[in-house]
């Protein structure tokens, strides 16, 4: 099957437009002040690395419409990973994590650029956090200059817009969520919208804009998109448990430390005995958990069943949405490479 290697060339292409863009900008920036090298550092590392899945979900939007490949739309989807870079950082000052891709984030490793001088951690939460809001500028701004026609460009502004406010709402509505409380539908809801759409469907839907598609195409886009992403989003709660740091690149406590609503969580506690609520509610929340205490929540996720249930429910969204590329009328590249797609986003190893 050629998919992978398709996919393999595509993530290369987006690197390099990636590259070229931050490089530029970067360059721009140390023109201004040369102090500003630390926040130059953190912008390039977290734009450096990733497997590129939003651009590539936007690129394949574009084909799928029955577009040519195009270095200009490649351009428009590496913009996609901007907008993830920006979400990243936030969400890691957000969660107040220590790791991403085994390295620090954001926040972390700006700490060193204020050890000489007071309040380094809240100093470098702060430039952190403009670090995230000059992110999402520049995605903006690599979207526009990609050189696709203005018309084609018009025909994706509303769809940026609908990107940008759905991910707020997400990232909003897991920080208004009760913590400790149980709630699978709101659980799923703070998928749908912090990573599900930002993730699959938007991407999607704005390469698919930017080819003036047919909306027939984009009620595709969604009913693929939707369940894909919270397969996704459903898969890596699992790995954050579950997966090893050394593997993951990220810690596997996180999750609990944060009292985060995920639906892997709200599924144990809705499933536990009355004791083990109790130890997870007196587990959840903590900013360390030792190895038994980790161990400990992980016998109980196990116990109440709740990790196969999620299993379950991330091959049953797969197959929703590989069964919706049915009869669409898609590219059979594009189709391929969707349905190979679908595999590789929710198929991580732990």
């Amino acid at each position: 099957m050629p998919e992978p290697g398709e996919q393999a060339a595509l993530k290369s292409r987006v690197d390099r437009e990636l590259e070229r863009f931050v490089q530029a900008e970067a360059e721009a920036l140390l023109a201004l002040d040369d102090e500003l090298a630390p926040l130059v550092d953190v912008l390039t590392a977290v734009t450096a690395r990733g497997k590129r899945l939003r651009s590539a979900f936007c690129y394949w939007g574009w084909r799928a419409a029955g577009r040519p490949d195009s270095d200009a739309m490649v351009r428009a989807a590496a913009s996609m990973e901007l907008v993830h870079a920006a979400a990243v950082v936030h969400d890691d000052i957000i969660d107040d994590s220590d790791l991403r891709h085994g390295l620090p984030t954001a926040h972390v490793a700006l700490r060193g650029a204020f050890s000489g001088g007071s309040r380094p951690k809240s100093r470098a939460r702060s430039m952190a956090m403009l670090a995230g809001d000059l992110l999402m500028a520049w995605a903006g701004q690599m979207f526009a200059g990609c050189g696709l026609p203005a018309a084609y460009l018009g025909q994706a502004r509303g769809l940026w817009a609908v990107l940008a406010r759905e991910l707020i709402a997400g990232e909003a509505l897991e920080i208004l969520h009760p913590e400790g409380e149980p709630d699978v539908r709101r659980s799923l809801k703070v998928i749908r919208y912090k990573t599900a759409k930002y993730t699959v469907e938007h991407p999607l839907h704005i390469g698919a804009g930017l080819a003036g598609a047919d909306p027939v195409l984009r009620e595709v886009f969604t009913d693929y998109g939707l369940p894909l992403g919270e397969a996704f989003q459903l898969r890596d709660d699992l790995i954050g448990l579950f997966g090893e740091p050394a593997t993951t690149g990220k810690s596997n406590t996180d999750d609990i430390s944060a009292a985060r609503p995920t639906t892997l969580l709200a599924l144990t506690q809705q499933a536990a005995t009355p004791t083990e609520r109790r130890e997870l509610t007196a587990l959840l929340g903590r900013r360390t958990l030792t190895a038994p205490q980790l161990g400990r929540v992980r016998a109980v996720v196990e116990s109440t069943g709740a990790r196969e249930r999620v299993e379950h429910m991330i091959t049953e969204r797969v197959g929703l949405a590989v069964g919706a590329l049915g009869g669409a009328g898609i590219p059979d590249l594009a189709h391929r490479s969707l349905t190979h797609l679908a595999t590789a986003a929710t198929s991580r190893p732990d």
